[in-house]
């Protein structure tokens, strides 16, 4: 059930207007997971406001609250949208940010948003070290998807024999430990987590924000780049101005890719069946980059 702005709970609505301004406009979106808001919402004042609310009790209930605590404690440095309310009250975790005019950045090859999104990726890792307090440990998020990857490998059916055996070589190079560091990560920097407005790139989608080693970011965008159209090597060429990319050992990154695959693949067998196509096209994108890293 897609739930609206005039579904939430009238305690809830109007402890947001208290603070931001009575709504005369309100425009909900299908996005998002099911019993949950997504709206863009319009004030009296003519402020905007991009709104995300989740019942306390549903799955997805953890996202939206590590966002909500993601948003209180960024640094104003960050190029994000601003958090000006956000509600834990009323038996739902509810976020507004101030609604951004602009359109999602084009990551395909000769696309002028690339070097501008390669810079804002570059900047990040300066203006979030060392670490705000309170971020949660990237070896959680790694744990998880570690348990996912060796599931496909342990099913005989799921993966060419080959294919394992590959795998299985890249994760042995992945040391969890070696993931550690005193940077707040965004973790998912997907395509449609730049928003381009004008020439400025803002990043969107805070909820997975974790602490980890400052080149994570940078080899976790790299698959995203091939996605778009990039070759592996176009991919891996266009980082090596950023200092982050330069410094992340090569066993690490690979192993990384591998995990990154290895976890799409699961979901695209085991995820929402709307989403598995897509799961999927992002995994042969991770496999090609896995095989040039390899060759």
């Amino acid at each position: 059930m897609r739930m609206r702005w005039e579904n939430l709970p009238q305690p809830l609505r109007a402890d947001m207007e208290t603070y931001l301004g009575a709504v005369v406009k309100a425009e909900s979106r299908a996005i998002g997971p099911a019993r949950c808001v997504t709206a863009r919402l319009l004030h009296e004042s003519g402020a905007g406001t991009w709104l995300k609310a989740c019942p306390a009790d549903h799955p997805a209930a953890w996202l939206y609250e590590r966002e909500r605590q993601a948003g209180r404690i960024l640094p104003i440095v960050v190029p994000a949208p601003r958090m000006p309310w956000s509600s834990a009250d009323h038996g739902w975790i509810a976020l507004a940010h101030t609604y951004l005019d602009g359109s999602p950045a084009d990551l395909s090859p000769g696309s002028p948003d690339v070097p501008e999104v390669l810079a804002t990726v570059a900047r990040l890792g300066d203006l979030l070290t060392p670490c705000p307090p309170g971020v949660p440990p990237l070896s959680g998020y790694i744990t998880r998807m570690l348990a996912k990857a060796y599931a496909m490998l342990d099913d005989d059916n799921a993966l060419p024999k080959g294919d394992r055996a590959m795998y299985r070589a890249a994760l042995d190079g992945l040391d969890v430990a070696g993931l550690e560091g005193d940077t707040m990560l965004h973790y998912e920097m997907h395509t449609g987590a730049f928003r381009m407005v004008g020439r400025s790139v803002f990043v969107l989608d805070w909820g997975f924000a974790c602490q980890g080693a400052a080149w994570f970011d940078a080899v976790m965008f790299t698959p995203w780049l091939i996605s778009a159209g990039h070759t592996p090597q176009q991919a891996e060429n266009s980082l090596m101005d950023m200092r982050e990319w330069r410094s992340a050992p090569g066993d690490l990154v690979t192993g990384v890719a591998a995990l990154w695959t290895l976890f799409r693949l699961y979901k695209a067998v085991y995820g929402p069946e709307s989403a598995r196509a897509g799961y999927q096209s992002e995994a042969r994108a991770g496999y090609t980059w896995l095989k040039y890293r390899l060759a």
